[in-house]
């Protein structure tokens, strides 16, 4: 890790609490994710079951230097985002368990978790089908003038699609105060991302063709995903202007666990490696411990509470009622459901 990330202006001030939280956070993710796989192979859960296991330090080092006014919006690899935005485990694990005390109400499942009230708008099963949504959120902000940025995140394999590219032409052209961020964990779903994207240098560096500004990050050093993706959250909120992020990660496990050949397109090995040497969870408990915030007993009763937290989420899960036949046609559309203006005139925006 690099020391002149710790000392940035955005990580030089934190607290020991602040430091331990981000700590918490992270291995609340990682148990989370882990103990849902174990769920998930026992059929307690339908449908797909996108894993974070890896990827911790993004969604916490981001949401981390997220305000009132800033908002999210992410792919299907949710569960890591909702978790750091504050989404409690029993509504999430509920989710996956298909159950109406879930986040969506047993209709959303693993790939579309949601929490208005946090400014965290999903979860998004179409591949960048969350970039033009993303784009909207930055336009609401500067449409209403509000000093905040969002927060876009997508995976390496979205930037092929027109959607990605679109939203990007026109977050430069109006000077939209969004950050698109790409979580580069290495495969589009069992692909390299040598052999599925046409590339100079990095990924990234498509933003030149925007003239949008563009940076790359180590994902596994939660101070440099805080000094980069601060600078870039900045950038939108004081001179509305947009950033494609590019931070390097690794997941776990396949791309989801339908996922039967996650050790044939990458090597065992090489999945080892990544576990051993860059995982941020291990890095980021070494460096806090160096520092002296953190002690050994310290970090593994946080990991027991997480462990427990988990555990308590499954019973609640578990208990919880099943959706019926008449809800499938309920929350489907908010503003008719609610009788809203805007659900009987069909008059949505703009209307002063």
């Amino acid at each position: 890790m690099n020391l002149d990330f710790a000392s940035s202006p955005i990580n030089r001030d934190l607290s020991p609490e602040d430091k331990i939280g981000f700590f918490r956070t992270m291995m609340r993710i990682r148990r989370f994710e882990h103990l849902s796989l174990g769920q998930y192979q026992r059929d307690k859960m339908g449908g797909f079951l996108h894993l974070y296991t890896g990827q911790e330090s993004v969604a916490v080092g981001t949401v981390s230097l997220c305000g009132e006014h800033d908002h999210l919006i992410t792919a299907y690899r949710c569960h890591g985002h909702g978790l750091a935005v504050g989404m409690g485990m029993n509504e999430c694990m509920a989710e996956l368990f298909g159950k109406v005390t879930g986040c969506s109400k047993g209709k959303g499942g693993s790939m579309h978790f949601f929490a208005p009230d946090k400014n965290f708008w999903g979860g998004h099963g179409i591949v960048a089908g969350q970039t033009p949504l993303g784009l909207g959120l930055g336009y609401g902000l500067k449409y209403q003038d509000l000093p905040g940025c969002a927060l876009c995140f997508l995976g390496d394999g979205a930037v092929n699609q027109g959607a990605f590219h679109e939203s990007l032409n026109i977050a430069a052209l109006f000077e939209i105060p969004v950050v698109f961020i790409i979580e580069n964990n290495g495969y589009s779903m069992g692909t390299s991302q040598s052999r599925s994207s046409a590339y100079r240098d990095c990924l990234a560096q498509r933003a030149e063709a925007y003239d949008m500004a563009w940076d790359l990050v180590n994902g596994e050093d939660l101070y440099e995903v805080r000094a980069k993706a601060h600078i870039a959250m900045e950038r939108a909120r004081r001179e509305r202007l947009p950033t494609l992020l590019e931070i390097g990660t690794y997941r776990y496990y396949g791309h989801s666990v339908a996922d039967a050949n996650a050790e044939k397109y990458r090597t065992p090995e090489e999945i080892e490696r990544y576990k051993t040497y860059h995982d941020p969870l291990r890095l980021w408990r070494r460096r806090l411990v160096d520092e002296g915030v953190l002690t050994e007993e310290t970090a593994e009763a946080i990991d027991k509470e997480a462990k427990q937290e988990v555990a308590a989420a499954i019973k609640f899960a578990e208990a919880s009622e099943a959706p019926t036949v008449e809800d499938i046609t309920r929350d489907v559309y908010w503003e008719v459901d609610h009788e809203t203006e805007a659900g009987r005139t069909g008059r949505h925006f703009f209307n002063d």
